[in-house]
């Protein structure tokens, strides 16, 4: 699968944010080791805490479905004109079952950047630090 192809995906994604507060929507694609795609949107809560990201959404629909290897995650906004990129909560999730996931950022035109989870979540909090 290319990188556009998994925007898209995440393009798509947004369209199903359900994002009254913010008027931010946002859509993820995760794409699992074995090719298996599955997506996500933001869902808000009128309190804010209960607010859960697109990227979480993807990752916890995946891990419920018995994948926990991952290869790949678009994040995208339709509206701003900066490159989306996961919160500090979400690297924190996606690390937890993939340490070594690229991330594709990308906004609303069409144009992303890629990072590897390491380059966006340095000096990380993970299972190593407790299993030793």
């Amino acid at each position: 699968m290319t990188d556009r192809t998994l925007i898209n995906i995440a393009m798509e994604a947004a369209k199903k944010s359900y994002s009254p507060y913010s008027r931010f929507p946002v859509g993820a694609a995760l794409e699992c080791n074995n090719g298996k795609v599955y997506t996500g949107c933001n869902i808000e809560n009128v309190a804010l805490g209960c607010t859960v990201c697109a990227e979480q959404v993807a990752v916890f629909k995946a891990v419920s479905e018995g994948e926990t290897k991952f290869k790949r995650l678009a994040v995208y906004a339709g509206s701003g004109s900066n490159y989306c990129f996961p919160c500090g909560t979400c690297r924190q999730v996606m690390l937890e079952f993939s340490p070594h996931i690229e991330v594709l950022c990308a906004k609303a035109d069409g144009r992303y950047v890629s990072y590897m989870l390491n380059e966006l979540l340095p000096a990380s909090f993970n299972k190593d630090i407790i299993n030793s």
